[in-house]
């Protein structure tokens, strides 16, 4: 029995990559009458930088900043994505209602995906890789190979083009 795809998770950045990777998700979501969910994890600042907010503010005013900035930087990054998913699909003329959310995760790139993944029951995963040198992949690692290493299911790697 040949598998079927109905669920399909991009995984975002916020770059012209997006717009390559959207490509490919909407050419399989078209074959395979599949919907395309789009995450993007972002990480909080660090530590380091909470503490130094707090140095020169009242810790009740810091906070009610911090969820502030952290509340418009996310629904910023949500209004680029979907802007960037619609201009896609008018200029390839496909269904819009192949687009089925958006979402924005407080949660390093690795763990949003791949729980976003597991949430929606999704049946392939499909990001980008850059190239990078060994040394840097070594020391770094990146969030692709976590996804192979980690995924149980399909992971659709995309070359971008440099």
């Amino acid at each position: 029995m040949l598998p079927t795809i109905n669920t399909i998770l991009l995984a975002a950045g916020l770059g012209e990559d997006t717009r390559y990777l959207f490509g490919y998700a909407l050419s399989l979501a078209q074959k395979y009458v599949a919907r395309i969910h789009v995450v993007h994890g972002h990480e909080v600042p660090d530590l380091t930088a909470q503490y130094m907010a707090e140095v020169y503010m009242f810790q009740e005013t810091m906070q009610a900043n911090y969820e502030k900035s952290l509340e418009e930087s996310e629904t910023h990054l949500h209004n680029k994505l979907e802007a960037l998913c619609r201009e896609e699909l008018e200029r390839l003329s496909a269904d819009k209602n192949l687009l089925a959310g958006i979402r924005i995760i407080r949660q390093p790139a690795k763990l949003a995906i791949l729980e976003t993944a597991e949430e929606l029951g999704a049946d392939l995963i499909i990001m980008g890789s850059h190239r990078h040198s060994v040394l840097t992949d070594a020391l770094l690692g990146s969030t692709t190979m976590k996804i192979l290493h980690s995924a149980t299911i399909p992971v659709f790697v995309v070359r971008i083009p440099t």
